[in-house]
């Protein structure tokens, strides 16, 4: 009995051995992360919304903020909820002292104004966003009839399919790099579009790229005048286009 109580009181000095021996490898390696890898440069797309310092403050807040190592794990392809207007950022190391940080914004088909706020919409009509800040590149659309806009709820309008006609247009126009003012909707159908003193009647939305595939032409050629561009009967064939001047306004 004597002899096995010695046995084990001889495995302790082993036992704080590996015990200190595994200590001295975590603090190595915390040693070495922190060494080697803090930031030193980032590059960040797609951002429209923020701005690159804007975006590198959100990310790079909080303790570790600036270890690459710890970003890349923290926000692995991760949805953010505060926000407004990103949906997912992605950090990936290129170098052990350089991050990328990747910004997926979420699909905005555009806005109204509603109680002093713009309140953003998604391809299918729910309002994903509320704002006081006007965002660039996002069309204000007007013309819709609702009651009321609740966030997180989809726009309560007379005619659903509304939306999709809405994202196809908008998709159009950051195509051939267009930006109204914005966009009216009369009935639901019928589609204007605003830019200063030039509006730009579309019709219903038939021969839609065609139209818009020359618009921007037509509105260099119109800078500076007032009064309405008809392309309701635009198509490749018959280029059919009549621009009516604005009245000026009578002086007493």
């Amino acid at each position: 009995m004597y002899s096995t109580g010695r046995k084990k009181k001889r495995k302790w000095p082993i036992v704080l051995l590996v015990l200190f021996g595994i200590s001295a490898a975590v603090l190595g390696a915390g040693y070495y992360v922190l060494a080697n890898y803090t930031i030193k440069n980032v590059y960040v797309e797609g951002n429209i919304h923020y701005t690159q310092e804007e975006i590198q403050e959100i990310v790079m807040d909080g303790p570790l903020g600036n270890n690459s190592l710890y970003l890349s794990l923290k926000y692995k392809k991760k949805g953010i909820e505060d926000v407004p207007f990103v949906d997912v950022m992605d950090v990936s190391i290129l170098a052990p002292d350089t991050i990328k940080i990747t910004v997926y914004e979420k699909a905005l088909a555009g806005y109204v104004a509603y109680m002093d706020s713009y309140m953003y919409f998604d391809k299918d009509g729910y309002v994903v966003e509320s704002s006081n800040i006007r965002t660039e590149g996002v069309p204000q659309i007007t013309g819709l009839q609702f009651s009321y806009c609740t966030l997180g709820q989809k726009l309560p309008v007379e005619r659903e399919d509304i939306f999709s006609s809405i994202m196809e247009l908008t998709k159009l126009l950051t195509k051939y790099k267009l930006s109204p003012d914005r966009i009216y909707f009369r009935d639901y159908t019928e589609i204007t579009l605003y830019f200063a003193d030039v509006r730009v009647a579309l019709g219903e939305g038939s021969n839609l790229e065609e139209k818009l595939m020359v618009l921007p032409t037509f509105l260099e050629n119109l800078e500076g005048k007032k009064g309405v561009l008809r392309m309701e009967n635009y198509n490749r064939d018959t280029k059919t286009t009549v621009f009516e001047r604005d009245e000026p306004e009578k002086t007493e």
